[in-house]
């Protein structure tokens, strides 16, 4: 399953000095961040944001931050999969004040302090500390995560070209250890397993991180999924999976990751689903097969927003990820109910 696309080895900015127009260098993909987006101008088609999910088997957390020109974001949501229960804190900040996001991603903390809440996603060589605080029903609520970064574990870098003035830069991480807490409703949940700290399996928490630079169409529909967890083999792990928005570009966002290596997957997924009935299974192959699994959701994370220039509708399902993958080398890796998101974004932004 080799790749036609090129990969980048060696830092590279996004764009040439005048701000708007890709260089012809950022074309292609790398396994670890290397990409500066120096974006300057084009005012309204600018994105910039860092998502962050913590996926374990009975909570799903995620943390967004986003400046997207008009409108900035920084936000908290967190789901209980076992009673379906959820909860959110938003800050939505016109024209994006008070939200900042540098042209090289980690390299600064992302904060945001308001009223009713605050955010925090700052790196460091070893990983990512999440945390969050807010009130809701009178309480005080929090979120201290830690997601780690293991010593050469890979992600998928890569720029996504619609033109020379449309592009995207995206930084996919998936399959990284996670831990810590999230207190709601006065209970103080533990998510995952902490270095050191035995358990099962079933008991480990995974990152997901998206990283998003770019200058984009108005209109754009995307598929977006992933995952991570253990295989039948006991190998962790991780999938990456995108569709729709880069047909026809000659790139793609699709790899996996087994044990931290990642396999760059250049050809176009076949994804399967209704979004009409999202909670039926969602599948998605390879054409050769080398790749076949199939997403059971247990959760429906349905939102819509309609207002004047900003309108979107996604349906992102949580859930289970069953079936297989193959690695570089060869090897099958099968997969039987690990942790994983699917979803379809509509957006006119």
């Amino acid at each position: 399953m080799p790749t036609h696309e090129p990969e980048i080895t060696q830092p590279v900015d996004l764009c040439l000095p005048d701000g708007r127009t890709l260089d012809p260098r950022a074309k292609g993909w790398s396994r670890v961040p290397l990409h500066t987006a120096n974006l300057r101008g084009g005012w309204g088609r600018t994105k910039r944001w860092d998502y962050w999910c913590v996926l374990a088997r009975d909570v799903v957390v995620s943390v967004t931050y986003a400046d997207v020109d008009y409108l900035g974001m920084a936000s908290v949501w967190w789901l209980d999969l076992a009673s379906g229960e959820t909860g959110d804190v938003a800050a939505n900040r016109p024209f994006a004040r008070g939200v900042s996001l540098p042209d090289r991603p980690g390299s600064e903390p992302l904060t945001y302090t308001g009223k009713a809440s605050s955010v925090r996603l700052a790196d460091d060589a070893e990983g990512t500390t999440l945390t969050a605080t807010w009130h809701r029903g009178g309480r005080p609520e929090e979120l201290e995560l830690r997601v780690a970064l293991p010593p050469g574990h890979e992600s998928l870098n890569v720029v996504i070209p619609w033109s020379d003035r449309r592009f995207q830069y995206t930084s996919k991480h998936q399959a990284r250890p996670a831990y810590g807490t999230l207190t709601v409703n006065g209970t103080v949940r533990r998510i995952g397993l902490a270095p050191g700290e035995s358990g099962s399996p079933a008991e480990e928490a995974w990152g997901v991180l998206d990283v998003g630079r770019g200058r984009w169409p108005y209109r754009t529909t995307w598929n977006w999924g992933g995952g991570a967890g253990r295989s039948a083999g006991g190998a962790v792990v991780g999938v990456q999976l995108g569709a729709k928005w880069t047909q026809g570009t000659g790139f793609t966002e699709n790899g996996i990751l087994v044990d931290g290596r990642l396999t760059k997957i250049g050809d176009e997924l076949e994804w399967r689903y209704d979004w009409d009935r999202p909670m039926e299974p969602w599948h998605v192959r390879h054409p050769d097969g080398s790749l076949d699994l199939t997403l059971t959701p247990a959760h429906d994370r349905h939102g819509k927003v309609d207002a004047l220039l900003l309108a979107t509708e996604v349906h992102q399902v949580f859930g289970t990820w069953s079936g297989h993958v193959t690695s570089e080398d060869g090897a099958r890796h099968d997969l039987d109910g690990i942790l994983g998101f699917a979803e379809e974004s509509r957006s006119r932004w």
